[in-house]
């Protein structure tokens, strides 16, 4: 029988109470198939940072490096250790390390999900470039507290990171409707984005069976609301990716459904997979956050794993409980009721 180790890292707040509700998910997905999880926690996040002055400890991406994969569940606690921090030690090390350069985020309504569109069916598949772009982290500041101070963000885009991120959507497109979006701003970034279009119309030559559209990221945010029926595989930078896959969530029901992957396309290190709703600080000890997201990530990751079987019970789980109502509406259900659903459903 094969098994898998997940490396978890429910991380602050309520990654905690999803993560666990995740979990729970993937051991019943587990029984009686073909396939075993073993699941090991660590405690990096923000209390943790508190107590060693480290997000995780020097060696932890060595740690993570032998696992087959890594659940993630919320980083950032904002009011004891700033998001620049959090961010810097923790999330971003862990893409970049295992070059996790694709981030994939679903958008769809699932069955009884009320969304603020009009659209009532829609399925798009938004791929971010995940490891540079405007999240490079280079540049710095001078002359700090001063009248002359100054602060650069620089950001970097290689032939290598562009053209690999582009390819990944192709690729995307061709498993599925064969539309693909590409999204810039090159009528202002005149260097940057017109070499990210360049490399777009050089790449569609080579996939001539794939509709290619390219869009400045403005049209392309009102596209969204106004059209999103209209949309496939969306890829664009990492700060465009960020913005458009928050707005994604948005028109799908809210970020409680928001679930994502980073990808290590060539499998040699482990991809991590997150609910992007954040650590909710607000609301994490009140027992009401929505698991969804993670469980959706969750089977994003059997998926990764080539237990397509599997994952696609999962997110069938899913969506017959949201078509109860249950999970359906934000703060409606608690966290527990919404779990005990999925795992009433699966079995």
């Amino acid at each position: 029988m094969k098994s898998y180790s997940i490396a978890l890292i429910p991380g602050d707040g309520i990654g905690h109470a999803v993560t666990d509700a995740a979990w729970q998910v993937l051991e019943a997905a587990a029984k009686g198939s073909d396939f075993a999880l073993e699941g090991k926690r660590f405690p990096w996040s923000c209390a943790y940072y508190k107590q060693t002055g480290a997000m995780m400890p020097a060696d932890g991406i060595e740690t993570l490096r032998g696992f087959d994969a890594i659940l993630l569940g919320a980083v950032g606690w904002p009011a004891e250790v700033p998001d620049s921090v959090s961010l810097h030690g923790l999330l971003l090390p862990i893409r970049k390390a295992f070059v996790q350069y694709a981030n994939i985020r679903p958008h769809r309504l699932l069955p009884g999900v009320e969304g603020p569109l009009k659209a009532k069916s829609f399925d798009i598949l938004c791929i971010r470039e995940n490891t540079e772009g405007e999240y490079s982290g280079a540049g710095g500041r001078v002359h700090q507290g001063t009248g002359d101070e100054v602060a650069v963000e620089t950001s970097i885009f290689t032939r290598k990171g562009v053209e690999r991120i582009l390819r990944f959507g192709f690729e995307q497109a061709r498993s599925r409707r064969r539309k693909l979006a590409s999204v810039t701003k090159s009528n202002a970034q005149k260097y940057s984005m017109v070499f990210w279009d360049e490399i777009t119309a050089q790449l569609a030559a080579e996939y001539q069976d794939v509709e290619v559209v390219s869009y400045h990221i403005d049209a392309m945010a009102a596209r969204m609301v106004m059209a999103p029926e209209s949309l496939d595989v969306v890829v664009a930078s990492n700060l465009f990716g960020d913005i458009l896959t928050d707005l994604g969530a948005a028109i799908q029901g809210g970020l409680g459904f928001a679930a994502s992957a980073n990808i290590t396309p060539d499998r040699s290190a482990p991809s991590m997979f997150e609910p992007v709703h954040g650590s909710a600080p607000d609301i994490a000890h009140l027992g009401i956050a929505n698991p969804i997201a993670a469980i959706w990530s969750a089977a994003m990751m059997l998926d990764h794993l080539g237990e397509g079987a599997a994952a696609a019970k999962v997110m069938a789980a899913i969506e017959a409980t949201t078509a109860r109502g249950i999970g359906a509406a934000p703060g409606k259900d608690r966290t527990e009721t919404i779990t005990a659903a999925i795992l009433a459903a699966l079995e």
